[in-house]
């Protein structure tokens, strides 16, 4: 095993644990390991440190990897846009969670598919809280309303919560403002268990503002 890959997993965690105590000793975060343009060997590398959720964001790649990775203990998640004409593969490949759900018209599409196949997708509803433009996702002002829709209409997908990016921005406290939107629209979500925000660079203020879910790319394998 690598050291020095070792040593840079474990001051990850030590960063992870130290924010969540100021949440409270009983705040639970997960790490995904977002492992695009990652190889197979690097992944393997994640699994021998006890490194189990592993996220992709193109199901061309979740494929190939899960190809030649698919007798390894790994819980798969598509933490990318997905692109309707990709759905058919995208639901052959039973990801643990798809954290982009971020329309009416995907859930559409998706339901018609899982109904067919008789299966269910876990989900999370994508919030752009940032509300900038080059991000998916619905916006604060419609995501209670979208993510109650989605529940009654599409009985195959179930919604564990939602998800967000936060604001590209060197100040801090405008991060902080885009994550706290949408932990202010989950804790209105009776049903939700999920909060999926914090990459790389934002990962402390997104535990901060009670983030219970990471997804972690560079920070983990660079």
């Amino acid at each position: 095993m690598d050291r020095e890959f070792r040593e840079k997993y474990h001051s990850v965690l030590e960063r992870v644990e130290a924010s969540r105590k100021k949440v409270s000793l009983h705040h639970i975060v997960q790490i995904v390991a977002v492992t695009k343009y990652v190889s197979e060997a690097e992944v393997l590398k994640l699994l021998s440190i006890g490194q189990r959720a592993i996220g992709e964001s193109r199901v061309q790649e979740l494929e190939n990897k899960l190809s030649s990775l698919e007798k390894e203990p790994i819980e798969w998640h598509f933490i990318g846009n997905l692109q309707k004409n990709k759905i058919n593969k995208f639901l052959e490949l039973k990801p643990s969670l798809f954290h982009g759900l971020d329309s009416i018209e995907l859930a559409e599409a998706l339901q018609t598919r899982l109904e067919k196949r008789g299966e269910n997708l876990n989900a999370l509803l994508q919030i752009n809280s940032s509300k900038e433009p080059q991000k998916s996702g619905v916006s604060p002002e419609k995501a209670i309303d979208t993510y109650d829709e989605i529940s009654d209409r599409f009985p195959n997908i179930k919604l564990n919560g939602v998800m967000s990016i936060g604001k590209n921005s060197q100040n801090s406290d405008e991060v902080r403002k885009s994550f706290a939107e949408t932990r202010n629209i989950f804790d209105k979500l009776q049903s939700a268990e999920t909060l999926s925000m914090g990459m790389s660079g934002d990962f402390e203020i997104a535990i901060e503002e009670g983030a219970n879910l990471l997804r972690l790319g560079s920070i983990l394998t660079k």
